[in-house]
């Protein structure tokens, strides 16, 4: 097939199919769309990780060990050795006094036979020091012919994502033609270039060039760090287009009709008279905007976010109170049944004594137990209904759900999400939403990956709970926090050890090939407890258990019939066992803050003072006793989410399965939150004018994943 023109306008959205590129048959195309590259379009965006620069040679004795570089050189040594595995060592020089290793593992004997004497090279890697000085491992190289001149290139060498069944020469050579496709900048652009948001930086055609061939004298240290004008400029387009994506859903949202559930609150009335506590201001404050959405004929579409405790599911049963008392339905989904059942257990002790018939729907609910519960739920007699993902299933029928409440959103599919609100009332109508989170979203994150939503924060936690103490302890110490657990389990108390599994390569480098456990596996902490601790009644539970035995575990935890309970990070939402007072998180160094947070909810939820120990391998990265300290020195679940994103960045926070935030091309939501405050007053600006480009802009940055965002 002949290359295409980039002559028609039709290529300002870069439609054109890869397939429409010379050499790219059937097969090539399919390995591309896998990774998805579909269109010329698609190319365009996929940017490189990294750079290479061959644009200049090095000297060898200039060499720095950890700076990429290039040389010329000759062979003037060759030694092939077997002591533990195959290895080739060529040593070069360049006249300048100094001498190079080249050292290959993974060679053929044709290769091998290329390095004589007096060959010359030009090589390109990374120096690291050596026995014998300075070396490359497995540089890029090739052999040139006397008197030959390759002349360097203009351009620093890009270095793309991998794709897999499609080499890295293919890869840019496709990319390469793509290029040559890209129209001329007002064809191309879709913002205006008077939008004070791009004063200052390069137009979108000069940006893609420059990021995909930057010239000799590019800031390389900018181009690493994200920072160059060039990347602020795709990152503000890709932001925006994600932010008008949800935006746009959010306004398809308020065009649909919902029950206005505006009754007199005189349930929620009697349910607050007999609760054994005071609600805090937060859970007032966010009551009221809450019962404010529902009583409005459009869909409630409500995040509420609250650290571990702070009293969100007693929100979510006075907002269920508002649909009852219209005779409507309510469906709490929760993704565990441990989680599910603690819901199900707070809601029939808070609602049926006012005569809320609470209903439970599960996956171990079978039989005749399943057929009763499905018959109550599409006959309405279930007024409330608790469960988990068998909320979702096809056979299950509500009569009039009105509310849908959704623990923990972002561990549940899209696609689940999507089923549970499908099943509310026909003629048009769809349920209100109240999704509810226990960790923490920093403002920037919620300002972009919620932007289809309406953000309450409990930012109050009740009273009369003890702050956790904090401390980290090196695993030296090991021998006296199994002391401290005898101690705490004598006086009745209960405790939790979480385990976390490391590997790590060979000291050579070399991974799967004698992998060393740096952290023992949780069964065999639980054998060498169960040893130390006689008397102590230690379990075991790990995601490898079926659910069944983990549930039965995790009860008998919760009832009191275990002191010790030895757990993998699965009792990081859903666990409440107020008697449990002390926890240690071993290898605490390799998890994120939020997570390390979430693990320290589990204690602290009683009377008694409770404590959390940090268990790390000496020695700390710098990275790692950062984390460490941030923990130590607060509680504020808030602030530990913004110091988790400025460290890790957002994936981890919301989960891949989130709104596509995981697969920013270029924007990163902690570097380029400056950009947030112009993406909002853009978007606003587009969605007015109404004129198309935000239609084109989603579909260029986003493309059909956008149907899902908000869901």
């Amino acid at each position: 097939m002949k290359a295409v023109r980039a002559t028609a306008p039709a290529f300002a959205g870069g439609e054109t199919p890869v397939s429409a590129l010379r050499g790219v048959g059937a097969a090539v195309a399919g390995k591309l769309a896998a990774r998805g590259l579909g269109t010329v379009q698609d190319l365009w965006l996929h940017l490189p990780l990294r750079y290479e620069d061959r644009t200049r040679l090095t000297p060898i004795r200039a060499l720095q060990s950890g700076v990429p570089a290039q040389v010329d050189a000759t062979v003037e040594a060759v030694e092939r050795g077997f002591r533990y595995r195959p290895v080739l060592r060529v040593a070069v020089a360049d006249g300048s006094h100094a001498t190079l290793v080249l050292r290959f593992f993974h060679f053929r004997a044709a290769q091998a036979a290329q390095f004589r004497p007096g060959v010359r090279l030009r090589c390109f890697g990374t120096p690291r020091p050596g026995q014998h000085g300075l070396e490359i491992v497995h540089p890029s190289y090739r052999v040139l012919a006397d008197g030959e001149d390759p002349g360097l290139g203009e351009a620093l060498d890009p270095v793309y994502p991998a794709v897999d069944g499609v080499g890295p020469a293919t890869l840019r050579r496709l990319i390469g033609l793509a290029l040559d496709l890209l129209p001329d900048g007002p064809v191309l652009e879709l913002l205006p270039a008077s939008l004070p948001a791009l004063a200052g930086l390069p137009g979108l055609r000069e940006s893609l060039l420059t990021l995909h061939r930057p010239p000799r004298e590019a800031d390389l240290a900018a181009l690493a760090a994200g920072t160059h004008p060039a990347q602020r400029r795709l990152a503000l387009e890709e932001l925006l287009a994600h932010h008008l994506s949800l935006r746009r859903r959010r306004l398809a949202q308020q065009q649909l009709h919902a029950r206005a559930l505006d009754g007199p609150g005189a349930l929620a009335a009697r349910l607050l008279a007999t609760l054994p506590f005071a609600l805090t201001g937060a859970q007032r404050r966010v009551f009221e905007q809450v019962r404010a959405d529902l009583s409005q004929p459009r869909p409630m579409q409500r995040l509420v976010q609250g650290d571990v405790g702070s009293g969100k599911t007693v929100v979510a049963a006075l907002a269920a109170t508002l649909a009852v008392e219209r005779g409507c339905q309510v469906a709490l989904a929760a993704p565990t049944e441990l989680l599910a059942e603690q819901h199900l257990a707070n809601l029939r002790a808070w609602l049926q004594p006012l005569g809320v018939r609470v209903a439970w729907l599960a996956g171990k609910v079978t039989g005749k137990a399943r057929a009763q519960a499905l018959a109550e739920v599409a006959s309405g007699q279930a007024q409330v209904v608790v469960g988990t993902h068998a909320l979702m299933q096809e056979g299950v029928a509500f009569h009039d759900l009105a509310l849908v409440v959704v623990d923990e959103q972002h561990r549940f599919g899209v696609q689940q999400r999507l089923a549970l609100r499908d099943k509310g009332p026909a003629h048009g109508q769809v349920p209100h939403q109240l999704v509810m989170t226990a960790t923490p979203i920093p403002r920037t994150l919620a300002m972009t990956a919620y932007a289809d939503l309406d953000v309450s924060a409990i930012d109050e936690l009740p009273p009369g709970r003890t702050p956790v103490q904090t401390v980290a302890v090196s695993a030296e110490r090991r021998s006296e926090l199994v002391e401290r657990i005898r101690a705490a389990c004598a006086e009745g108390r209960q405790a939790y050890w979480v385990c976390t599994l490391i590997e790590e390569p060979d000291e050579d480098g070399t991974p799967g090939q004698g992998m060393k456990l740096q952290a023992q596996a949780a069964e065999r902490t639980f054998e060498v407890l169960s040893q130390q601790l006689p008397g102590v009644r230690v379990a075991l539970v790990h995601g490898r258990l079926k659910a069944a035995e983990k549930l039965a575990v995790m009860r008998g935890f919760k009832d009191g019939a275990i002191d010790l309970l030895v757990a993998t990070t699965v009792i990081e939402v859903g666990v409440d066992v107020p008697n449990a007072s002390l926890m240690i998180v071993e290898n605490a160094e390799r998890l994120g803050l939020a997570q390390l947070h979430q693990l320290r909810g589990r204690v602290g939820r009683g009377v008694a003072a409770s404590t959390c120990v940090l268990l790390y391998q000496p020695p700390l990265s710098a990275l790692a006793r950062q984390r460490l300290d941030v923990l130590r020195q607060t509680g504020d679940g808030f602030l530990i989410a913004e110091k988790d994103l400025e460290l890790r960045g957002p994936g981890e926070l919301l989960g891949t399965r989130q709104t596509g935030l995981a697969a920013f091309r270029v924007a990163d939501l902690a570097r380029d939150a400056g950009l947030l405050p112009q993406v909002r007053v853009l978007a606003d600006d587009l969605l007015e004018r109404d004129d198309g480009v935000a239609d084109r802009l989603v579909a260029r940055w986003i493309g059909s994943a956008s149907r899902y965002a908000g869901a």
